[in-house]
């Protein structure tokens, strides 16, 4: 599969799904790969004109649409069972959905707490975790080699997560815990032949957090998407984007919690 990586964009044949179709990250990757196929999943999924052209004009081949709704949990495995028997196997799934949330609504309302966690963790878990038992399944079915090619799920953590802050400790705890069941099954998915890429950007201008002040080493999503690319083509289990956030959130790890509470989001 990563041989079929480094050929993306020069008649390449990988085939890509993204769960979270109007996602600048999900789509600006999908340009950058130019995949063979590629299928967009999302809420409204007839809505995607402008995705869509924007895909073929960066060189995809066929485009699909799915309705895709990642809270709707219950839903989860029959469609990606549906979307893998009718348009994979896919070499890349990218899960690009996820809401940032408002924290001082989720502060006075349990309810909006919950959604944030609950899109942002509970989902993520789920459709985790049956691409895996797909993922599986196809590289048990390969021999030798050919077993490491079996697809890659890629995920977005957040530094958000790394140390939760006050200012925005909701999403950052759904972060957090996004970021250890992601390790944690990249590690279950050793030697199955399915991979797990785990991103891990700072901020990232764009739609959704443009309500949000801009932080230190912040990121565009192009900037994002070129760094994950670069890392499945590489191999590789994690990126931090931009990478001096790993250094700092080395360091960040001592400062005391006095002064951490205080701390912007």
């Amino acid at each position: 599969m990563l041989a079929r990586l480094h050929r993306c964009g020069t008649g390449g044949t990988v085939n890509l799904l993204v769960l979270g179709g109007r996602s600048e990250i999900g789509l600006a990757i999908a340009k950058r790969l130019a995949p063979e196929k590629v299928v967009l999943a999302a809420r409204r999924s007839t809505e995607l004109d402008a995705e869509e052209q924007a895909l073929r004009a960066a060189g995809a081949g066929t485009v699909t649409r799915a309705e895709f709704d990642a809270d709707a949990v219950g839903e989860h495995e029959e469609l990606l069972t549906g979307l893998s028997e009718r348009h994979g196997p896919f070499d890349v799934v990218v899960l690009a959905f996820g809401i940032l949330g408002d924290q001082q609504r989720a502060e006075r309302e349990a309810e909006h707490a919950l959604a944030i966690t609950h899109t942002d963790y509970v989902a993520q878990i789920s459709v985790l975790t049956h691409l895996a038992n797909l993922l599986r399944a196809r590289g048990s079915e390969k021999q030798g080699s050919e077993k490491q090619g079996s697809g890659t799920m890629v995920v977005f953590s957040s530094v958000a997560g790394i140390r939760v802050r006050r200012a925005n400790y909701v999403y950052g705890a759904a972060k957090a815990g996004l970021d250890g069941f992601a390790n944690g099954l990249a590690d279950a998915l050793h030697g199955s032949g399915a991979r797990l890429l785990l991103v891990r950007p700072g901020y990232v201008h764009g739609r959704m957090a443009a309500a949000v002040d801009p932080a230190p080493f912040s990121s565009t999503p192009d900037q994002v998407a070129a760094a994950t690319v670069t890392a499945l083509r590489k191999g590789k289990r994690l990126v931090w984007v931009p990478p001096v956030l790993r250094l700092v959130f080395g360091l960040l790890r001592f400062v005391p919690q006095s002064i951490w509470r205080r701390m912007p989001r």
